[in-house]
Parts: C-alpha cells; structure tokens; sequence
C-alpha cells in the first residue's frame, strides 16, 4: 500500500469510529492506531530506536 491508500483507509477508520461510536471510540482508534504505527516503524527499522550516530 502506498501512503495515500494509508492514510485513507485510516481517515476512514477514524471517520467509523468517530460516527458509530462517539468521541472515545474515536480517541481509542486514533492512539492503538498511533501506537500501531510506531510499533510497526520500528520492526520495519525505519524508527532507530536506541541507536545513536556519530557525528
């Protein structure tokens, strides 16, 4: 998936969440969706978690 069709299908999430089930749905998606993100960012390797470059 490229980030366009990414970020539509988390807009639309975001948009089911927030319609069907008010305003802490909504809250929820959008932190296990933050959280999904980073934990998938940094098994990917693109996060650098705990490494440091030397200038």
């Amino acid at each position: 998936m490229n980030a366009a069709t990414t970020g539509l299908v988390a807009g639309m999430a975001l948009g089911f969440a927030g319609c069907f089930g008010g305003f802490w749905a909504f809250l929820l998606v959008l932190v296990l969706g933050a959280a999904g993100l980073i934990a998938g960012l940094a098994v990917q390797g693109d996060l650098g978690l705990g490494t440091r470059r030397q200038r």
